[in-house]
């Protein structure tokens, strides 16, 4: 009999489904308003990293048309 090789899909859909069950067990315990709270933190605080790391990324480059190029050094 053969066994399948891990990270297969079947075995991700347990994982994920294990992943899912495990989070239905810690809203219970603490309820769903502190979880829901604690979600909504977490998408709040990676938002503003996000756009955090896009506002970096777009003050890195140059604006077109505003380079200027030197003259030779020959005098032209």
């Amino acid at each position: 009999m053969k066994s399948r090789p891990l990270g297969r899909r079947p075995a991700l859909a347990l994982w994920l489904l294990v992943a899912v069950a495990d989070l239905a067990l810690v809203v219970s315990a603490v309820g769903a308003v502190t979880a829901l709270s604690v979600l909504a933190a977490l998408v709040i605080v990676g938002t503003v990293v996000w756009l955090t790391r896009g506002q970096a990324r777009v003050a890195r480059v140059a604006p077109p048309g505003r380079t200027r190029h030197r003259l030779s050094h020959r005098g032209v």
